[in-house]
């Protein structure tokens, strides 16, 4: 009776230890995608990076549009990486049963998808206007500069920057801005995309498998 009832308890030991196995590694698994510590530095450095070149070109001319500073797409996501810092901090509960913590995941989930689309978006502008500004042909006129796309038609369409003495400023410098909103969008949109990714996989991309143990059935997530 006593050998019998020893390895009994063996056997419970045995399924005890493979039951938390897999739940543990799920928890070091869900640690990992749960708190985008890495993602939500890259995503505040790049929002802060973005929002200074975005002034930085609004100080070359006051007449520049939105469309071309776009300070409002690194403030965005500069507010992406707050909830993400937020969803660090957030207590851990497994199957998501804290309110708060499916709020704050959903969230930062819809937030880098905006993100990605808003970058995507800087990107397209910032290429258009890229583009545009290595065929201006400038001259100055008392504080302004004056540039067209082709000097020799005479109604072709002007552009003027108003408070800018040295078209230069247009030519080259506005020109490097442009390049450099480009790069930092670019790395923004990409970052969005991880940060989007890795909560997508955390929450949908599981499935459970059935394994039966002698007359028991137990389910593990995979």
């Amino acid at each position: 009776m006593g050998q019998g009832q020893k390895g009994s308890s063996e056997q419970k030991d045995g399924r005890k230890r493979r039951e938390d196995s897999p739940s543990q590694d799920d928890g070091h698994k869900c640690r990992v995608c749960r708190f985008p510590l890495l993602v939500a530095l890259l995503q505040l450095l790049l929002g802060v990076a973005v929002t200074v070149v975005a002034f930085l070109m609004l100080a070359i001319s006051p007449s520049l549009l939105a469309r071309e500073t776009p300070h409002w797409a690194g403030i965005i996501l500069c507010l992406v990486s707050i909830v993400g810092f937020i969803l660090y901090c957030v207590t851990y509960h497994p199957d998501e049963r804290s309110s708060v913590q499916f709020i704050v995941k959903l969230l930062y989930f819809a937030l880098c998808a905006v993100g990605l689309v808003i970058s995507v978006l800087v990107v397209a502008f910032a290429g258009y206007h890229h583009a545009q500004t290595s065929s201006f042909s400038c001259m100055p006129a008392a504080e302004d500069c004056l540039c067209t796309l082709d000097p020799h038609d005479p109604i072709a369409r002007t552009f003027t920057y108003e408070g800018v003495s040295d078209c230069q400023e247009i030519t080259e410098t506005l020109l490097l801005y442009h390049l450099l909103q480009i790069v930092l969008n670019l790395a923004q949109a990409f970052v969005c995309a991880v940060g989007a990714f890795i909560m997508w996989k955390h929450r949908y991309q599981v499935f459970f498998a059935g394994l039966q143990i002698g007359t028991f059935q137990q389910w593990h997530k995979v």
